[in-house]
C-alpha cells in the first residue's frame, strides 16, 4: 500500500527567517498538497550554543505572515510531538547506542587539538580533508574501557572506504558518489545531542516523512543519510534536491550581497502574496507561463518535474517589479486598509511616538522625526558620511565590523547593540559620540535624529542591517584584501557582550 505523502521543513533556529527557507518550505508545502498530503514543521536546534528562542519564533512568524502553514510543529503540537530536537535526545543516544552494538559506529576519542593536527597535516600532504579512521578499528572492550574511564568521545558512523554510493534523485536522476568522499560522520556529539544527520534520519522517520526537498547543499550528505536508513532497516524517503537561490552575478544567494531575511522584505513594504508567488517562480513555471499566481494555483497545477535546475536568480527588482503588479491591482479602499495595517504594527508605533515625544512641537512634525522608520533604505550620498575625524576607510571599517558583530548577536535587544558598539568605539580608541555619527546617517539618513541605538532596536535586526549594508555600498565599500584583512580582525575583537 502507497503511503501517504508527508513533507517538512526543518529550519534551524540560528539568525534570521532566510527567503531560502521559505523557498523550499513552499515547494514541500505545493509538492505535499498536490499530491493529498500533509506537510510538517520541525526546529532542528541542536546546536544549543547558536540556537534561540528569538529566532525561531522569528521564523515562525515570518513564514505564518507569508501564508505558508502546518498541520504539526512545535505551534501545533501532533502525533509526533516533540517537534523541537533539543527535547527528543534520549530518543537519539538510544539510536546512536543501537548502531554502536551493531558496529555500524564507534566511538571515537580523539581530542579537538588532534583532530586539529591531523587536519593540518593532511592539507600539507594536499590530502582530502575528512577523518582519518585511527580510532575505527578499535574493540569493543578497549572503547568500553576508555568511556568507563571517562574519557570524552564522540560517536561516529562506519562508512564504506571503496566504490561508489548511488542515490535516486527526483530531478537529476541516479547521482553516483565514491566513498572515499564520505567522511565518517559524527553522529552524537560529547555533550550527548546528535548532529544534525542522525537526528535527520531518525525524525524523518518517526515523523513519517515519505519526500525530502531541500537545498542541493545537502547533496553530498545524502550517501550518509542513505547508509543510516540501511543500517537501521528503515525506508528511505524519495529525495529532491532543489536548485539553491542565486544572486544576480550567479553566485550563492548571500545577505552581505542581498537582503536575504523575509522580515527585511516585509518591513520594506513587500506583500506576503507578492513573495510568495515571486519565489513560486524560483526556477519554476506554472503549465501555462502565468507570471502571476497564487498559492492555490501553485499547488492545483503541481508538477515537481516543472523545476529548472539552473539556479534560480533572486532579483530584487523583479520582485519589487512583481509587488507594484500586485498593489496595482487592488482597489483603492483594500490598498489603503493594507498600508494602513502595514504601518501600524502597535508595539512599533508605541516606541516610536516615545522616541519622537521629547522632540516635537505639532503633531506635524512627527513625519519629520519619524519618517525614516517607515523607508526602506535612507537616500544617503558619500558626502552625507563626512567625519571631522575620520577618513572614509575608517568609516567603512567601523560599519562592516559593526554589522557583522551585530548580526551575530545571540539576541537583538537595545542592550546588546549599545554594548557592542560601545566596545567597538572604546576598541578603536574614538568617543562613543564620534563613533556612532555615521550609525545615524546609515539608519536615520541624518546625524539628527533620534536615539539611533533605540532606532535600531525597533527597526529591528533586518532593517537596520540592510541600511548599514547599504552605508558600506554607498561609501564604496572595500576591497577583497582589505575585507579579508579586516575578517581577521573581527574574529579577534574581545566579546563585547560578556560581564564586564
Amino acid at each position: 500500500m502507497t503511503r501517504p505523502v508527508r513533507t517538512r521543513i526543518a529550519p534551524s533556529p540560528t539568525g534570521f527567517p532566510h527567503v531560502g527557507t521559505a523557498y523550499i518550505a513552499l515547494f514541500n508545502l505545493a509538492f505535499a498538497k498536490s499530491m493529498g498530503g500533509e506537510f510538517i514543521l520541525r526546529i532542528e536546534d541542536t546546536d544549543q550554543v547558536r540556537s534561540t528562542a528569538q529566532s525561531e519564533q522569528m521564523i515562525l512568524n515570518a513564514l505564518k505572515w507569508m501564508g505558508l502553514t502546518w498541520s504539526e510543529g512545535p505551534d501545533v503540537g501532533g502525533p509526533h510531538a516533540p517537534y523541537r530536537q533539543s527535547e527528543r535526545s534520549e530518543i537519539y543516544k538510544k539510536y546512536a547506542q543501537q548502531l554502536l552494538d551493531d558496529g555500524h559506529a564507534f566511538r571515537c576519542f580523539c581530542t579537538p587539538e588532534e583532530l586539529d593536527a591531523m587536519r593540518e597535516a593532511q592539507m600539507a600532504q594536499g590530502l582530502p580533508v575528512k577523518y582519518d579512521g585511527r580510532y575505527a578499528n578499535l574493540s569493543r572492550e578497549e572503547s568500553d574501557a576508555l568511556a568507563a574511564s571517562g574519557k570524552p568521545f564522540v560517536i561516529r558512523m562506519r562508512v564504506p572506504t571503496e566504490g561508489v554510493c548511488t542515490i535516486h534523485d527526483m530531478l537529476r536522476g541516479e547521482v553516483t558518489i565514491p566513498w572515499e568522499q564520505v567522511d565518517m560522520q559524527v553522529l552524537l556529539k560529547t555533550d550527548g545531542l546528535p548532529t544534525y544527520h542522525l537526528a535527520n534520519v531518525v525524525d524523518d522517520h518517526l515523523m513519517q516523512i515519505t519526500h525530502v526537498l531541500r537545498g542541493e547543499e545537502w547533496l553530498p550528505s545524502a550517501p550518509k543519510h542513505q547508509l543510516l536508513y540501511q543500517y537501521f532497516g528503515w525506508e528511505m524517503p524519495v529525495l529532491c534536491h532543489m536548485p539553491l537561490l542565486r544572486n544576480p552575478d550567479k553566485s550563492k544567494l548571500s545577505k552581505r550581497k542581498n537582503p536575504t531575511s523575509i522580515t527585511y522584505y516585509r518591513d520594506a513594504g513587500v506583500l506576503p502574496e507578492a513573495l510568495l508567488n515571486y519565489l513560486g517562480r524560483m526556477g519554476y513555471s506554472l503549465p501555462n507561463e502565468q507570471e502571476k499566481f497564487t498559492l492555490d494555483e501553485m499547488i492545483a497545477s503541481f508538477d515537481i518535474k516543472r523545476v529548472s535546475l539552473g539556479g534560480p536568480v533572486f532579483d530584487i527588482e523583479k520582485l519589487y517589479w512583481l509587488n507594484s503588479e500586485y498593489l496595482r491591482a487592488m482597489d483603492v479602499e483594500n490598498l489603503k486598509n493594507t498600508i494602513l495595517s502595514w504601518a501600524s504594527d502597535d508595539a512599533k508605533l508605541t516606541a516610536i511616538t516615545k522616541a519622537i515625544q521629547p522632540r516635537i512641537n505639532l503633531l506635524s512634525d512627527a513625519i519629520n522625526w519619524a519618517g525614516f522608520y517607515f523607508q526602506n533604505l535612507p537616500n544617503v550620498t558619500a558626502e552625507d558620511f563626512a567625519h571631522k575625524s575620520l577618513d572614509t576607510d575608517q568609516l567603512l571599517e567601523i560599519l562592516y565590523l559593526a554589522t557583522w558583530q551585530l548580526e551575530s548577536l545571540p539576541e537583538w535587544s537595545e542592550e546588546n547593540i549599545y554594548k557592542v558598539l560601545k566596545g567597538l568605539a572604546a576598541n578603536f580608541e574614538i568617543k562613543l559620540k564620534d563613533f556612532m555619527q555615521p550609525f545615524f546617517v546609515a539608519i536615520a539618513g541624518s546625524t539628527s535624529s533620534t536615539p539611533v541605538m533605540n532606532s535600531m532596536f525597533v527597526l529591528g535586526a533586518d532593517m537596520t542591517l540592510a541600511r548599514l549594508r547599504h552605508a558600506t555600498e554607498v561609501l564604496g565599500g572595500l576591497g577583497k584584501k582589505k575585507l579579508k584583512k579586516l575578517e581577521e580582525k573581527n574574529k579577534a575583537l574581545p566579546n563585547f557582550l560578556a560581564d564586564e
